[in-house]
């Protein structure tokens, strides 16, 4: 049987769709009983989080773990104790991590990175059975410039001219469900991206073409996106850890683009013009989401 954490989050949300179409057996973890309303439909359910997991019984009938969880300065201290109950509980199951591209470089020091790469070296101590998956960043990230878009015509971020492999949060999921229910993964790590690597004035002309109005670029000075953010009420952590992501960016370390998704679900990646035609409504109306990017 198969955990998934995360559940209700972008990623988790489309792993639980994809193993239920595939009539695979899966449980999601969810917060409070409330929350399984949010699942897709016949996805049994435990309650429980990171911190409060559900009882060593109930831990001990699963062996594959889908290991998410929200993007936070405490994140360490989450999944770490999450995976020392699933040990305590006598239970030594196949835990699929999903961290981010960067976190396997040492030289690495962005917040988010250096947070998956602690979980990992506790990971690796435990002696589990383990697979990462580490994309780049995700299309989604565009949802939350959805207001600046529209009213600004432009995507103000300091990538400079760096390069990334944006992929889908769909396609992600894809791999996961290839990795928890097929062999052969253990002690593998997987670089996740969509079809090709882009600059932020790529993105915005294909933004500007499938939506037919301009919108340009703009290499926005740190400060200023720091100023942005921090008026959004992001902590000091969140908002270090995003700039030094973009500075990551500029360098060229998010140039990468895989076949990881053709692999593990015989489909190419989803294209950006693509996942923006579908996405076009969150974009021309008002989005649900706060207007600042995320992982």
């Amino acid at each position: 049987m198969i955990l998934v954490t995360g559940a209700t989050g972008r990623v988790g949300f489309h792993l639980l769709e994809q193993l239920s179409d595939a009539d695979v057996p899966a449980t999601a973890m969810v917060r409070v009983e409330a929350r399984a309303g949010d699942l897709p439909s016949g996805v049994q359910h435990v309650v429980g989080t990171l911190d409060g997991p559900p009882s060593a019984d109930v831990l001990r009938g699963f062996d594959e773990v889908f290991l998410l969880s929200p993007v936070l300065e405490q994140q360490p201290e989450l999944e770490i104790g999450f995976l020392d109950a699933l040990v305590t509980a006598g239970q030594r199951p196949h835990v699929v991590k999903l961290a981010a591209d960067g976190f396997q470089d040492p030289e690495c020091e962005v917040g988010f990175m250096r947070n998956h790469r602690l979980i990992a070296r506790h990971l690796d101590g435990l002696d589990l059975p383990t697979t990462y998956l580490a994309p780049t960043l995700y299309m989604e990230n565009l949802l939350h410039a959805a207001d600046i878009l529209r009213t600004e015509a432009t995507l103000p971020v300091p990538a400079g001219q760096g390069r990334v492999g944006l992929v889908a949060a769909s396609d992600v999921a894809a791999v996961a469900a290839h990795t928890l229910t097929t062999e052969g993964h253990e002690d593998r790590l997987y670089t996740v991206t969509g079809p090709e690597s882009l600059g932020m004035s790529d993105v915005a002309a294909r933004i500007s073409a499938v939506f037919a109005s301009t919108v340009d670029y703009e290499d926005v000075p740190p400060e200023r996106f720091r100023e942005r953010l921090e008026a959004h009420g992001l902590d000091s952590w969140y908002v270090d850890s995003l700039l030094a992501l973009f500075d990551w960016v500029r360098q060229g370390a998010e140039d990468t683009v895989t076949d990881e998704v053709r692999k593990a679900s015989d489909d190419d990646p989803r294209p950006l013009d693509d996942w923006l035609s579908e996405l076009r409504g969150a974009f021309v109306g008002r989005p649900d989401e706060a207007p600042v990017p995320q992982l």
